[in-house]
């Protein structure tokens, strides 16, 4: 459960800090006192989304931090390890910081993670029903969601709605191959071409890069050969070879370093250099008998280099990714191949189309009997809503091909009297009708849940009297088994509640400020008077207010 809930710098609160308790809370105070800001700031912690304007006027941040007792739950634990997170005393603390350009930081337990990763962890910890969640219910696609989330079918929709994409994209195969059935023969004629063409060539980079290196040689040969022996020449077959020259110079300036040590660097340094220049007359020599004039490999080389040249040239590339165009069109033509054949096609599809079926039929038969209990159990709500003989029902209607969701279209139908038939709820139900079987399955769902916290934002907008006081005991019930919090500004929901706080706003330094006052049994007489009474409290309000509390602490 919410444990604590810190907020500073948000909106019109400068700065609170909350604890909470079990059971059923009631959140009142007039209009516009802040009560849905702090359920907003507590979105923010499990990961909504965040503006700039959330951040109180002259400051330069909002900060806010909720502390949860773990949930038991094996998945949760499993994610927090795969996370890294580590728990201390089985509490989750989870904090956000939005700065004045709308950005964010957040942490779990000190450890900075995505705002993702802090909505996957927000939503084993607590579920918000927003003010108009019961206008979402006259959506399809919410109805059917609700539906599967409440039956836990989450993997097998995910699996369903894959299997579906994979039906459609075979059938598009099959339709593309009939209908440019002349392109695809004309496309495939030319990737043969041109993949036959390319074999031929037998390109290879490696030789490529070689033959290369030939060309320049054979290319310049002459040069080579005349160079080289050029240098043969002066180092060892000149009339006045350098070698030689190099030795004499070297041993007469080792009889002289006899005389002066010193000169016994310079000796050494001639030395190396005759022994250096012999080993480059060598070289040179195998260099000179290795080179030679072919001019016919070199008019080989020179129309391989042509040929390759004019291919690359062709396909508009570098000779170098010729070997990358091969492979390009024979993976485009195999593709084509595979896609040209019909009966190879037409199998594929039929077995993704059974793939789908099978998935979609056991997706059905997974609703069927969710669908019905949820209907019975909304229906019986109803009755005690002043809705007497009223009938709620989930119908699943067949699609003829089904949908990536399944084969059945999900819609919620009510009769609100027991004499008309079943019709679609967004077309029959009035404003308060539907905020009321909004309610009943808001908190019929909720009971099935797992997240230990439920909080109700204004959620019994609508109804009033004796159905307020019905909704209030529902909260009430609820609230046994987990933590329930409510905003509300009925005085029979909020008598119902195990503890209740006022928010209020207050002038402070000549700024607006929303401030949360704890209330106690006098307190409480007092808030459900104003809730009663409007501005003036009378005695008679006060009474009716204490006999409300009266019946609330006898049940």
């Amino acid at each position: 459960m919410l444990r604590r809930l810190h907020i500073r710098d948000f909106v019109i609160v400068d700065e609170l800090e909350l604890h909470f308790a079990a059971g059923f809370g009631a959140l009142t105070g007039e209009t516009g006192a802040g009560k849905s800001i702090l359920l907003d700031a507590l979105g923010l912690v499990m990961g909504d989304r965040a503006e700039s304007g959330v951040v109180r006027a002259g400051q330069s941040r909002a900060e806010m931090s909720a502390e949860f007792d773990l949930p038991v739950a094996d998945d949760l634990t499993q994610w927090l390890d795969e996370q890294a997170i580590e728990v201390d005393d089985d509490i989750l603390l989870l904090r956000r910081v939005v700065d004045q350009t709308g950005r964010s930081r957040a942490w779990i337990n000190g450890v900075s993670v995505t705002l993702t990763q802090l909505r996957e962890v927000g939503g084993w910890l607590a579920d918000i029903h927003g003010q108009h969640a019961h206008h979402a219910l006259l959506r399809a696609d919410a109805q059917r969601i609700l539906l599967d989330t409440y039956a836990g079918l989450g993997d097998q929709v995910k699996a369903v709605g894959v299997a579906w994409q994979q039906w459609q994209k075979a059938r598009q195969a099959c339709q593309r191959a009939e209908a440019d059935a002349a392109g695809v023969a004309q496309e495939r004629e030319l990737l043969e071409w041109q993949v036959k063409e390319l074999e031929a060539l037998d390109f290879n980079v490696e030789a490529w890069r070689e033959l290369e290196a030939e060309h320049a040689r054979l290319g310049h040969a002459t040069g080579l050969l005349e160079g080289v022996s050029a240098a043969v020449d002066a180092l060892d077959e000149g009339e006045q070879p350098l070698v030689g020259e190099l030795e004499r110079l070297a041993a007469r300036i080792a009889e002289l370093a006899a005389i002066d040590p010193s000169l016994q660097e310079f000796q050494e340094l001639l030395s190396s250099a005759a022994i250096q220049a012999d080993e480059a007359v060598h070289g040179l020599r195998r260099y000179r008998d290795r080179v030679e004039a072919d001019p016919e490999r070199l008019a080989d080389i020179e129309a391989r280099i042509a040929a390759v040249t004019d291919m690359a040239r062709k396909h508009r590339v570098s000779p170098e990714a010729l070997a990358d165009v091969l492979a390009e069109r024979r993976a485009r033509l195999d593709a084509l191949l595979s896609e040209a054949d019909p009966v190879a096609l037409q199998e594929k599809a039929e077995a993704a189309q059974r793939a789908y079926a099978t998935l979609a039929t056991a997706l059905s038969a997974a609703r069927a009997p969710v669908a019905k209990a949820l209907s019975e159990q909304v229906t019986a709500a109803m009755q005690t809503l002043a809705m007497t003989g009223g009938q709620f029902e989930i119908a699943l209607q067949p699609t003829p091909e089904g949908s990536a969701h399944g084969n059945e279209a999900v819609e919620f139908q009510v009769a609100a009297n027991p004499s008309q038939p079943v019709r679609p709820l967004a077309k029959v139900a009035s404003g308060g009708e539907l905020s009321r079987i909004g309610l009943a399955i808001q908190v019929i769902t909720s009971r099935a849940a797992a997240v230990p916290t439920l909080i109700f934002d204004e959620v019994d907008v609508g109804i009033g009297g004796r159905v307020a006081e019905i909704v209030g005991r529902m909260l009430r019930e609820l609230g046994v088994q987990r933590q329930v919090m409510c905003v509300t500004h009925l005085p029979q929901v909020a008598a119902q509640a195990n503890w209740q706080w006022s928010i209020a706003k207050t002038q402070r330094d000549g700024e607006t400020v929303s401030t949360v006052a704890v209330l106690d049994d006098a307190a409480r007489i007092d808030e459900i008077a104003r809730m009663l009474g409007g501005v003036n409290i009378t005695d008679t309000t006060r009474q009716h207010a204490t006999e409300i509390l009266g019946l609330t602490s006898a049940a």
